[in-house]
């Protein structure tokens, strides 16, 4: 119970701040090799502001950030979306919840394969949630296209 009354005051508290956008993302594309790319998913995160991590503990209250790549008959993932960052284990021993953030900037990588001789992109969106030390915004959904250069 006090976990669900801590999410719902969060929630209001970052539906008031809702104008905030203290995250800011660049999309980039590397060629590792022939027909194989990185994807660069990077976030830039302003002082005092935290970014969810992909991966949140069974307690995290926190909204973990998330990728959705739209379908593309030219190209195949490859494993999973990585992160690389100053990964912060964070708890809240009051409300005995935890979560798993970045500060500053944090850069998620995706390995695609072309599967053919072909100019294509990447497209998709992604969903995140951001909080500082008194208020969380509501989750925001951002929509990317990454040409394979």
């Amino acid at each position: 119970m006090k976990k669900l009354a801590f999410v719902l005051a969060l929630f209001l508290v970052g539906s008031m701040a809702f104008a905030q956008n203290p995250v800011s993302w660049a999309f980039t594309s590397k060629k590792i090799s022939d027909k194989v790319y990185e994807i660069h998913l990077t976030a830039t995160i302003q002082p005092g502001w935290h970014l969810y991590s992909q991966n949140q503990p069974d307690d995290a209250i926190a909204q973990p950030t998330s990728f959705v790549f739209n379908n593309n008959p030219l190209l195949v993932f490859d494993g999973k979306v990585k992160e690389i960052g100053k990964l912060e284990k964070y708890r809240d021993e009051k409300l005995d919840v935890s979560a798993n953030q970045y500060s500053n900037k944090v850069n998620f990588i995706q390995t695609v394969k072309l599967k053919g001789n072909a100019k294509t992109a990447v497209t998709g969106k992604l969903e995140f949630q951001t909080c500082d030390d008194e208020k969380c915004l509501p989750p925001k959904t951002t929509n990317f296209t990454i040409a394979l250069k």
